[in-house]
């Protein structure tokens, strides 16, 4: 990894540039780490600098303080941006702009903030116009930073992006705040790391944190990017794509495009993107090299490939690639797929797949029957499928509070995060699959339908079904049929496996299990919560506490070889990380 543009060596930053050896992710960030691998595959990224891990926990060890030198060592990061791209931070000609980008080293999409178009002032605003030929376009860049700034930096709770121009949202700003933004461009970037920095303590961070098991000191790199536009002109856009599909897993590419955007568009939901197809009608070419990098990405990185990007007067821009979050359903199909194409071997495949998630691809579905008969209410895109019924709610205060509640929403941010955790099924009316909504979603495994149209009005107070298979919502609860696990192909593949590998075998009743057997829920005094005491000599263990970790760890300890289960994969698979760990 190199430094910045400079001769002495710096403390705080690192420049992840593809040409030298790999950095530690941990240090720089998982969006960082992955701008240099798509560097170093000779992909087409916007230069970058990298604020480490190591600074923002400085930063809260020191009482919240930018840590010392660090103000000097990102005038030298901008320094190297100006000289690859012969611009001027806050210059009144050719000036730069930049995006200030969170980046955990765990990738926590939509989590912390992001804040584009940094270092505009008055005199930028007239030196990119004279540039592009578009006032319009530098008006609206010009907007959107204020409207970022305001709600990311000065901690506006008013929806900024209903101004309709820069001096809206700052009289709004101002009348909410009594602050204004600065015109200082490095003001404006020390106040934009803080805040990111800020953004990892977040309550929408800790829940999401606390949801996956990830550590609470985590922190979080700072990427410093040189910002391309996807909303300069007709031959630019914005979008994402998937290299397969996360809903289904099939190895197909999976995404969209906003053409006369910026990715936060993309993301937030508010607006609704064209398929992918689009970007193929109107620049082939520019399509073509998406999915040869898209390719190229899933290969390198043995996985499937979650990719941003911006198209800039018809060139290409990569900004991001991380694998994706997927369905468990996705899980399953992409784990089988990619032993079948040489990739991984079984083994490894098996390692992919979570017990969480087999149990989740054998959730009940909705009745075709009932289907058939029931009131549909509204209808969207599946943005992860899976079926749930419940009192449909309007706020995520609410759905943290009514058990089994259905989050409806005009579109997710980062704060509906808690309430996305509670919830058992998320609807909003705007967005599309690869929205804030759908990422989160498909993180946390909840069923979500996206693009409902008026579902706030038609839904909110009513006891609904949403089958997210279909993308319907049905009025009332409806019945489910339960899923057969032999019917399904890839589990069964995962089954042959997992039998090889486990140190365990799993039985489907206690007559066929090896005498004695312990079943710790059949004693008088059985404490579900509590840690069971295999006895001595016993040689086969039953009952749901055995799905626990710890309870299966237990078991193996004592020299278990067989478990009495009702579906067997879960337990290998579960019995084969536990194998793993000791090793």
């Amino acid at each position: 990894m190199s430094t910045a543009e400079t001769t002495t060596a710096t403390r705080w930053i690192v420049v992840p540039d593809g040409q030298s050896a790999e950095p530690d992710r941990a240090l720089v960030g998982g969006k960082a780490w992955s701008l240099w691998r798509m560097a170093s595959l000779g992909l087409t990224v916007p230069p970058a600098f990298v604020v480490t891990t190591d600074a923002c926990r400085a930063y809260f060890d020191g009482g919240k303080t930018l840590p010392d030198g660090l103000i000097e060592e990102l005038r030298s990061g901008i320094a190297g941006l100006e000289h690859k791209l012969g611009r001027t931070f806050g210059g009144s000609e050719n000036p730069l702009l930049v995006s200030v980008r969170s980046g955990a080293a765990v990738s926590m999409p939509g989590m912390m903030d992001t804040i584009l178009n940094l270092g505009f002032t008055d005199d930028v605003e007239g030196a990119l116009a004279a540039e592009t030929g578009s006032p319009e376009f530098a008006a609206e860049v010009n907007r959107r930073f204020h409207a970022f700034y305001g709600q990311l930096v000065l901690g506006c709770v008013d929806d900024l992006e209903t101004h309709e121009s820069a001096a809206a949202v700052r009289n709004a700003i101002r009348s909410e705040t009594g602050a204004d933004v600065p015109q200082a461009p490095w003001q404006q970037l020390e106040c934009a790391v803080a805040s990111v920095f800020e953004s990892s303590r977040t309550r929408r961070a800790i829940a999401y944190r606390k949801h996956h098991g990830i550590p609470q000191d985590l922190g979080t790199a700072v990427t410093i990017q040189a910002m391309v536009f996807g909303n300069v002109d007709d031959d630019s856009g914005t979008g994402v794509l998937f290299s397969r599909n996360p809903l289904s897993g099939a190895s197909e590419v999976y995404g969209e495009y906003l053409p006369r955007g910026q990715g936060e568009d993309v993301v937030s939901g508010r607006v609704t993107p064209e398929p992918l197809d689009g970007l193929a009608r109107r620049s082939p070419s520019v399509h073509d090299e998406l999915l040869s990098a898209a390719r190229q990405l899933d290969a390198d990185g043995r996985d499937a490939q979650d990719i941003e990007f911006t198209v800039q007067h018809g060139t290409l821009y990569m900004l991001q690639s991380r694998p994706a979050k997927r369905t468990a359903r996705a899980a399953v199909r992409i784990a089988v797929e990619l032993v079948d194409e040489g990739v991984l071997t079984p083994r490894e495949a098996l390692r992919r797949v979570a017990p969480a998630q087999v149990a989740t691809v054998l959730r009940p579905v909705v009745d075709p029957d009932a289907a058939a008969s029931a009131t549909l209410i509204a209808s969207g895109t599946s943005a992860c499928p899976g079926v749930a019924s419940g009192l449909a709610v309007a706020t995520p205060e609410e759905a943290e509070q009514i058990p089994n509640a259905v989050l409806v929403r005009q579109n997710t941010s980062p704060e509906d995060v808690h309430g996305m955790i509670a919830a058992v099924a998320v609807v909003t009316e705007t967005g599309g699959a690869t929205s804030h909504a759908a990422v989160v979603s498909r993180a946390l495994d909840t069923p979500c339908v996206v693009g409902c149209a008026d579902a706030v009005a038609d839904l909110v107070g009513k006891t609904v079904t949403v089958d997210a298979v279909s993308g319907h919502i049905y009025a009332d609860e409806l019945p489910t049929v339960a899923v057969d696990e032999a019917n399904d192909c890839d589990l069964q593949r995962l089954l042959a496996w997992a039998t090889e590998f486990a140190p365990i075998t799993v039985v489907a009743d206690d007559a066929d299990a090896p005498q004695p057997l312990f079943d710790p829920s059949a004693t008088g005094d059985f404490d579900p919560d509590a840690m069971p005491t295999v006895p001595p000599g016993t040689a086969s263990v039953a009952g749901a506490i055995f799905s626990r970790p710890d309870a299966l760890r237990a078991a193996l300890d004592a020299g278990i070889t067989t478990v009495v289960a009702p579906r067997a994969l879960p337990v290998l698979l579960a019995a084969i990380a536990l194998q793993e760990e000791s090793r």
